[in-house]
């Protein structure tokens, strides 16, 4: 029925031979489609891989590939040096070499310090420090383990490097006095940073980096630190420099240029000796402070790299106190210094004039109780120049009684004594000029006697040998001279002022002439109290004031006995010596304060060293613009056999023996 050629079966067994074809054809299509899409996803994933890699995450890595072979750290910037004003460095810097650690580039901390130990001996101090930095510190900041390395520990340091890990040995700097204790109160001293430093700014974590601690390293620190550097260098598997690659210096400090003579200071130095005293020469004109001297000082290099405990107590339990700027900090009762300014300020207020003449008889009664004046044999009838003259305490006892305590700080004030001064430097004090309210405050009454007891500059006045020499100026002037060190940054000149262009003090000329006169008379006229200032230079005279201010009660039956000599005493117990002065009088042009402590009797201690000082100053005249010759010594100071016996004053027309210093005016019986 169905023959071979039959169209219907041909036609089936097409379709059977088509259907195989078309069923092949498709299986081979879904798994190219499959292995495709793998494909792409593995390069898709891939790219994606590559990009993170290389856009993404490129910087990352490319930093973590560089640090395979390179370390990178901030530098710590060159301080800026302070000179003298004629150029001469009174701080400076010296190179040094150090070990750092590299935290970052180590595992095991505890364990390269202690085989650098090995190496370098580290004390107790050292291994706390570096603890304490450790912990404070960012990874990637250096901590220092060991400085002023010498030659022998560099390379043994170098020749273990395989062993040492993130250790390096790094350049540095060492702080350079090379005046030493000479200007050590007022150039001051560096120290490393403490933590409440590195708080406030991180960068002071950077080794070498040094704070100012006192004088002018502490007041214009902001100025001589300078910014941070970087130095980039290039190192092999164990972390051993090889090479540096790149170098970015930091930005050095500013120089600071002081009104300073470093030949001046060395020359009041050596007038002051070995006495426990303080100078300060001032050009009078402009308050440019030419000298400064406090003794005794230290040395301020040994701040740098650390005080021992031993030297820190022998400073620190010396009754000198050489850590002390006396010129700024310390306080001093005036004595007769101080009887000028009550002079000025009796004047201003009108109660006493030039000429009004009071009578002393050698003491002075108030409400029952009697003070003495210096010269118990009494000086008679003076007037204000003769009471200047002759230091007499009677006289500015009555002065002060009419005139009130209130006029006399008003004046005190106004010429520098009492208040602070802005000069240059941590630490100065104001002083005291006391008034009734003042008292008060302390939860004391006032008194008459405290008034007449502040005349002569006794009882609760305190003033600084800095205020002193300021005081001075301004009755020398007729300026309100400020006091400075500072006199250029950077070679900067600062721009000084003319005296001309300085205020006037609210003065009338005629007192201030008054007071001048007084204080000629102290120094030039026969019975002056400070015959032994009188100048030798030739045309070329000077005036001042002597001072002697007591430590120590003196009772009246010793005072009256006439055997009481203050020399007697013990030290500490001596009556402190003073002496302020001008030159030349007719056209000033320097000052100098100087104090002597328990140096008995301004007369016969203060007045010579102020002659001698003064004459120096003038013979080197510093003030000028150009640099001076070399030092001109003025005559030798007299032997300490001649200043051995207290007097405030030389004789008096009236028969007397020889004073025995400023006596204690409250002590009455």
């Amino acid at each position: 029925m169905f023959s071979r050629n039959n169209p219907f079966r041909s036609r089936i067994r097409q379709k059977r031979q088509a259907e195989p074809v078309r069923s092949g054809r498709g299986v081979f299509t879904r798994r190219a489609l499959l292995v495709m899409a793998v494909q792409a996803g593995v390069l898709g994933a891939l790219g994606r891989r590559l990009y993170t890699l290389q856009v993404v995450d490129g910087g990352h890595l490319r930093q973590l590939a560089e640090r395979n072979r390179t370390s990178k750290r901030l530098l710590a910037p060159a301080r800026g040096t302070i000179h003298d004003r004629f150029g001469v460095a009174l701080a400076d810097n010296k190179v040094s070499w150090r070990a750092l650690l590299m935290p970052e580039e180590t595992t095991d901390i505890p364990a390269v310090i202690e085989r650098f130990s090995q190496i370098v001996p580290l004390d107790e101090h050292d291994r706390a420090r570096i603890e304490r930095d450790l912990r404070h510190v960012h990874k990637y900041v250096p901590v220092t383990l060991h400085e002023f390395l010498s030659w022998d520990d560099m390379a043994r340091i170098e020749l273990n490097a395989p062993s040492l890990p993130g250790v390096l040995v790094d350049v540095g700097s060492t702080r350079l006095y090379p005046f030493k204790d000479l200007t050590a109160h007022i150039v001051g001293y560096v120290a490393p940073p403490n933590e409440e430093d590195v708080a406030k700014d991180t960068t002071l974590s950077l080794p070498g980096m040094r704070v100012g601690r006192a004088g002018i390293e502490q007041t214009q620190e902001a100025v001589l630190r300078g910014e941070p550097g970087s130095v980039e260098m290039e190192v092999n598997a164990v972390g051993r420099v090889i090479g540096e690659i790149d170098r970015v210096e930091g930005q050095q400090g500013e120089d600071v240029r002081l009104t300073l003579d470093s030949v001046l200071q060395q020359q009041v130095l050596n007038r002051l000796e070995d006495r426990v005293a303080s100078a300060v020469v001032m050009d009078c004109r402009n308050g440019e402070v030419m000298a400064m001297v406090s003794t005794p000082s230290f040395d301020p290099s040994l701040f740098d790299s650390g005080v021992s405990h031993a030297q820190w107590n022998e400073w620190a339990n010396d009754p000198r106190t050489p850590l002390v700027d006396k010129a700024v900090s310390g306080l001093y009762p005036p004595g007769s210094t101080f009887k000028p300014a009550v002079a000025l300020a009796a004047l201003k207020s009108g109660s006493v004039t030039a000429q009004d003449r009071f009578n002393c008889p050698g003491y002075y009664d108030l409400g029952g109780v009697r003070f003495h004046c210096w010269n118990r044999w009494g000086h008679g009838l003076i007037n204000m120049r003769e009471g200047l003259k002759y230091s007499c305490d009677v006289y500015f006892y009555e002065v002060a009684r009419r005139c009130g305590m209130d006029p006399i700080q008003a004046v005190g004030n106004a010429m520098g004594l009492g208040v602070k001064l802005d000069i240059e430097l941590p630490h100065v004090r104001s002083g005291v000029i006391p008034t009734p309210e003042w008292r008060q405050k302390h939860g004391f009454h006032w008194n008459g006697g405290d008034t007449v007891n502040a005349g002569i500059g006794q009882g609760f006045v305190q003033v600084t040998p800095l205020a002193l020499a300021t005081y001075v100026s301004r009755i020398a002037s007729g300026r309100d001279v400020q006091p400075h060190l500072l006199r250029a940054t950077n070679d900067q000149m600062s721009a000084m002022a003319s005296v001309d262009d300085v205020a006037k003090v609210d003065l009338p000329p005629e007192y201030l002439d008054v007071v001048r006169g007084g204080m000629f008379a102290v120094v030039n006229d026969p019975h002056g109290t400070a015959p032994k200032a009188r100048l030798d230079l030739p045309g070329i005279q000077m005036a001042g004031k002597t001072g002697s201010a007591q430590v120590r009660r003196v009772s009246r039956a010793l005072r009256e006995s006439g055997h009481f000599n203050s020399m007697n005493l013990p030290w500490e117990y001596r009556p402190h010596a003073l002496f302020i002065c001008f030159a030349p009088y007719d056209n000033p042009k320097y000052a100098v304060s100087i104090v002597v402590e328990h140096g008995n009797a301004g007369a016969d201690e203060a007045a010579p060293l102020a002659k001698l000082i003064m004459t120096d100053t003038l013979l080197r005249d510093p003030a000028s613009d150009v640099r001076p010759p070399a030092p001109v010594v003025a005559p030798a100071t007299e032997p300490a056999a001649d200043r051995a016996q207290p007097a405030d004053t030389a004789p008096t027309p009236a028969p007397q023996p020889t004073g025995q210093g400023q006596p204690d005016p409250g002590a009455a019986q």
